[in-house]
């Protein structure tokens, strides 16, 4: 998911650097959502990952 808000991220620079601005706003609205997602599913899985290992070994 971070490789494709990476991509939005650059389309939206390149799209801003030649002028089309809607298709970089556009763009990085996309690629803030993307990123957004990603760090919060990062966090879910580290904070399952915490739980579980402390269920797996007993503290």
């Amino acid at each position: 998911m971070l490789k494709w808000a990476l991509i939005f991220a650059v389309v939206a620079i390149i799209a801003g650097a030649l002028g089309f601005g809607g298709v970089a706003g556009a763009a990085a609205g996309i690629a803030k959502l993307l990123f957004i997602v990603a760090v919060i599913g990062f966090l879910l899985f580290v904070a399952l990952g915490v739980f579980a290992g402390k269920k797996l070994s007993g503290n």
